[in-house]
């Protein structure tokens, strides 16, 4: 597998490191180190996948001209296009190309929130009834230094697609009823603090995302009928923790189990690897990708209502 990297920014420059020999070459309009500064110019017998790491409003011509010409994409989240059918079209033109298109999110391989994903799917709490996340890191004054990431909607898309993701890994159930708590600009001209429900399917949600967390943070809380499910911190910042607590009826101190795993981040190469392995055998699904889309797009446009 030979991959190329397109766009040299803090997370292409992430995705290339991950791929060390197998990058052949890196693409970026204004990186002076870059190979090419653009696409097109890299002969297409040198490569048989690219990964995006570009502003969302180009992504779609992108992976447009990536598939037509058989590369597998691995694309940063989230995957935002104009209209729905967008969506559809690419997807066929994979399909077609047999080629993989796959949107990156890599806390779906951070050890604790998959432990959970296998907790839940088990059964053992039984009805899940709400599941409380909260976001949060101190990037406001490095956001703000863009011109570029300080625009639009600000933290719902960049935090708020992993929540959302996140959701979608854990339950069966629709986004379609996300709304918008608040959303608020203290430092940034674009929301760097935001708040979002889902409430009319089980399990409720509850999100919290926020540039201004000045020490990084992730929690989640996920009550049911059985007992209740706890994480605390990302591995990349510390050590992550996960406890499950299981009810004691009719009431009482719950038995509880606790996991934690070593400070250091895992996922990217995790998430890279399973990208290659992927490619082996594509078969590309936008399925979670419009799910997400339709609850990120509903928040974007509450938010940006609200800022008028």
């Amino acid at each position: 597998m030979r991959v190329i990297v397109v766009g040299l920014g803090v997370q292409g420059k992430k995705r290339q490191r991950i791929a060390g020999e197998l990058c052949i070459a890196t693409v970026d309009p204004v990186v002076n180190e870059a190979d090419y500064s653009d696409v097109r110019d890299v002969p297409l017998s040198d490569y048989d996948a690219a990964l995006l790491c570009v502003p969302d409003a180009n992504k779609y011509g992108l992976i447009k001209y990536l598939v037509s010409h058989r590369k597998h994409v691995l694309v940063e989240k989230p995957l935002l296009f104009a209209n729905f059918e967008q969506f559809t079209e690419v997807e066929q033109m994979a399909r077609d190309s047999e080629t993989l298109l796959y949107t990156a999110y890599n806390h779906r391989f951070e050890p604790s929130i998959v432990r959970a994903k296998e907790i839940i799917a088990q059964g053992t709490l039984g009805k899940v009834y709400r599941c409380d996340l909260f976001y949060g890191n101190g990037t406001a004054t490095l956001v703000r230094d863009s011109l570029w990431r300080d625009s639009g909607a600000g933290v719902i898309p960049d935090l708020g697609s992993h929540l959302l993701d996140i959701v979608a890994f854990w339950f069966d159930r629709p986004l379609d009823d996300v709304s918008l708590v608040s959303s608020d600009c203290y430092e940034n001209r674009a929301p760097d603090h935001a708040v979002f429900q889902a409430r009319k399917s089980f399990p409720h949600i509850h999100g919290e995302m926020t540039l201004l967390s000045w020490r990084n943070s992730f929690a989640a809380h996920i009550m049911g009928e059985n007992g209740s499910l706890h994480l605390r911190s990302l591995c990349k910042w510390s050590e992550s923790e996960i406890v499950l607590r299981r009810r004691v009826r009719p009431s009482g101190r719950p038995e509880e189990e606790k996991w934690t795993e070593p400070e250091g981040d895992p996922t990217w190469e995790a998430e890279f690897l399973h990208f290659v392995r992927s490619c082996q055998s594509p078969t590309t699904s936008l399925q979670r990708d419009v799910q997400i889309a339709k609850g990120l797009l509903g928040l974007i446009e509450e938010s940006q209502s609200r800022g008028k």
